[in-house]
């Protein structure tokens, strides 16, 4: 094989085109290119020794490929064609790579990848089997905030053709219900969500002031620095009193953590979070 020690000026220009071409491919939500990709797989099998399939199907979601994988082998779980899938589209990051190094750098033994790059230029998942290849729409909607984090405050983040669907806040996958019935999210279920980083979505989409205001809180202690946090007590039905410590972190956003009902003050609770005692615990003057 082929080795460099150092980009040329020339190739390091490529990189950013590189980046931005495979970026746009591995967010598409364009259908399968049927025809593209029957001749990518072909190509894919024939590099490595093997003989092609004859038979393709398309699909619109992984849920449809394990339903249709399924009636064609009855023996296969769910969970084997699952684990299975090859990501098409999804593998942009390292297919781009290779592709780069390949076409631009001119490394050698390389081109056993084409067909799996031409794949992900046509199509999104995709199962491979020695006679049958499934593949896989890719999502019909991808929605994301801002900082380019997976986001929809109105409906789905990812979206495919048949209505599958992923929920997404501000990065963090959710419910689909605190979505599409905003009433079935309540303070009560906010304030106790087990996961912490949904219970913070929770809040955020509630809104802390439809939380304080539905559970009627009692602020205990506030500590001037809002990295340490209040300490708040709200009396939620069918529990009775809870101590919670509203503290904001490094990156501005609000969190509501559970804390023992002995805690007094906001510090003692923050100092409770990271498993000190308040009177060894000193405030960090950086926080990541």
């Amino acid at each position: 094989m082929s080795k460099i020690d150092k980009l040329t000026p020339e190739q390091e220009d490529q990189l950013e085109v590189f980046a931005n071409k495979w970026l746009e491919i591995g967010l598409s939500t364009e259908p399968v290119d049927l025809e593209a990709a029957k001749a990518a797989t072909i190509k894919a099998y024939l590099n490595v020794g093997l003989t092609p399939p004859t038979q393709f199907h398309v699909v619109d979601s992984p849920n449809a490929a394990i339903d249709l994988i399924q009636k064609l082998d009855p023996k296969k779980s769910k969970k084997d064609i699952f684990n299975e899938m090859g990501y098409g589209c999804h593998d942009a990051s390292w297919l781009g790579f290779y592709e780069y190094f390949k076409d631009v750098v001119k490394l050698d033994n390389l081109e056993k990848i084409d067909g799996l790059i031409e794949l992900a230029k046509s199509c999104g998942w995709y199962n491979m089997y020695e006679d049958v290849v499934v593949f896989q729409h890719r999502p019909c909607q991808i929605k994301f905030d801002n900082e380019k984090r997976l986001h929809n405050d109105v409906g789905a983040a990812i979206l495919y053709r048949d209505g599958l669907s992923v929920y997404a806040w501000h990065g963090t996958v959710i419910p689909s219900e605190w979505i599409e019935d905003p009433k079935s999210l309540t303070a009560t279920k906010a304030l106790t969500w087990e996961n912490i980083e949904q219970r913070r979505c929770a809040c955020e989409i509630l809104g802390w002031a439809k939380i304080l205001q539905e559970l009627d809180a009692k602020v205990i202690n506030e500590d001037e620095d809002p990295e340490v946090g209040t300490l708040l007590e709200v009396e939620i039905p069918d529990i009775g009193p809870e101590r919670f410590l509203r503290v904001m972190c490094g990156t501005k956003r609000e969190f509501a953590l559970p804390v023992p009902p002995e805690m007094k003050t906001a510090l003692e609770a923050n100092a409770w979070t990271f498993g000190f005692d308040k009177d060894e615990f000193l405030k960090p003057e950086v926080r990541t």
